[in-house]
């Protein structure tokens, strides 16, 4: 693991949420996206040294909603930055950790990205976020 590369916060609207961050905070918008294959609309704010991704549930059935209706808005994951995910996607299951996909898959920005299961992360969702195939 290279760095924490953002922490997703779960929330029930990003047009609701996001002035909160802008304005009360004074955190700056990097942008917003939608990401079809996680059923997520998106916004990254930047906190310095480190950023923060929003996450709205584009459908009721998607992971973030049913995890805002068993817990509530707030912290969803850490993400550490890696290089080579498959790879270390290997490393982590030959450790005995339990991952919830078999292969990385497309994330915000152009990322690969992939989680750890919280049972093997003392209740903790952690997610592999590679980016060395975009520009970023």
């Amino acid at each position: 693991m290279k760095r924490v590369d953002h922490i997703g916060i779960a929330v029930k609207s990003i047009s609701e949420t996001l002035p909160y961050y802008t304005e009360t905070l004074g955190i700056p918008l990097l942008g917003t996206e939608e990401v079809p294959t996680q059923g997520l609309k998106v916004a990254f704010l930047d906190a310095g040294n480190i950023k923060l991704e929003l996450l709205e549930p584009m459908s009721e059935d998607s992971t973030v909603a049913k995890f805002i209706d068993k817990r509530g808005e707030g912290v969803h994951h850490v993400a550490f930055g890696v290089t080579g995910i498959q790879e270390r996607m290997d490393e982590l299951k030959e450790h005995g950790v339990r991952l919830l996909s078999d292969g990385p898959k497309p994330g915000a920005g152009g990322a690969q990205v992939a989680f750890m299961h919280p049972k093997s992360s003392f209740g903790v969702l952690y997610e592999l976020c590679d980016k060395s195939g975009n520009r970023e």
